[in-house]
Order: structure tokens, then sequence, then C-alpha cells
């Protein structure tokens, strides 16, 4: 498997495997111009014929403090370690960057927490991290869990 930064190229198929997770209820959903925005934050992994089978993003919040986003996998895909491939390659570009905090926001703790992540009150958070929540259908009633995670190796 063979991680890559996400393409212009890439957007549409990232946003449709985005919304069909989210529309199952298993994420939350993004807009095309979302994807668009932040496309330099996706890592993306594709199959034979060069489609897009997942993403994820990394997504910078503060001089410490990153959060995962978006990380999605075909179900034809997922249990074959395809998510674990992305998360660790956020987690490694974190401590690159010298940021020692990860968090994210998901309704499957329980695969976030195999790597490492342990569950926090959302309200342990710093506010920054809730500046697109207004965005959010389920805004403020979240149902989402929060963890996060230390590498310990941040630049002080």
């Amino acid at each position: 498997m063979k991680v890559e930064k996400a393409k212009i190229s890439d957007a549409q198929r990232m946003h449709e495997l985005i919304n069909s997770l989210a529309d199952k209820g298993e994420m939350i959903a993004r807009a095309l111009s979302e994807i668009y925005e932040n496309l330099r934050d996706f890592f993306v992994i594709r199959d034979s014929g060069a489609q897009v089978i997942a993403c994820v993003a990394l997504h910078i919040i503060w001089g410490d403090l990153a959060e995962i986003r978006s990380l999605a996998v075909s179900e034809d895909k997922q249990d074959q370690g395809v998510g674990s491939v992305l998360l660790r390659a956020c987690l490694n570009e974190a401590e690159e960057l010298g940021i020692a905090t990860v968090f994210c926001m998901t309704y499957k703790p329980i695969f976030f927490e195999r790597h490492g992540f342990r569950q926090v009150d959302k309200m342990e958070l710093p506010r920054k991290v809730w500046s697109e929540c207004y965005r959010c259908p389920k805004f403020p009633d979240c149902d989402e869990v929060a963890l996060i995670y230390h590498s310990g190796s941040g630049e002080s």
C-alpha cells in the first residue's frame, strides 16, 4: 500500500468516499469545497487502477496541535489495515512537523485506541478546535467521541 499526498484530481472521489460513509452515520460529511480548500492536508491510497480507495487529513490547528479528519476507507477495503496505514502517515507527519498532540473526533473510538489514542472529555480540548463545529448538522449536540494522542516529540 502506497500512501501519497492527494491531488486535485482526487477531490471528487474523496468527496464521494467520505460522504458515502457519512450517509451511513459513520463520519461527518464534508463539502467538496472544503476538500478542495484543505487538499494539502490529505493523504490517499489508490488501487491498482489509480482510483482513491482511502483518504485521511492531518489538519494543523495550532503550533502544538493537529486534528485527524475524514479517515475514510472504501467498504470493500475495510479491515485490511488500510486505515491504520493512513493514520500512521498522519502521526509520522505530525512528528516530522514537531506537533506533539493530535486529536480526533470519531464514531469509532476503538480503532483509534488501538493506535495509542485515549478518550478525553470534549471540553478538555482547546476552544480553537470548535471553530468549524457550527457548520455541522449535529451542532451543538455533538455525539462524536474525542480522543487524543501525545507523541512527546513536539519542538519546544
